[in-house]
């Protein structure tokens, strides 16, 4: 399948959805977990990356 083949079908996929934005993933709840989940890495990689 061709570049210009597929053109037209990933705009009809892209047009048939309903904006791609689900009521349950809350962008500030999403944000403030990968927050943590990050901090919790930063703590585990310091406390292991002693050099004594």
């Amino acid at each position: 399948m061709s570049t210009a083949a597929a053109l037209p079908v990933l705009n009809l996929l892209a047009n048939e959805s309903e904006g791609g934005n689900h009521d349950s993933l809350n962008p500030y709840l999403t944000g403030g977990a990968a927050f943590f989940v990050l901090l919790l890495l930063l703590f585990v990689t310091t406390r292991f990356n002693r050099d004594r």
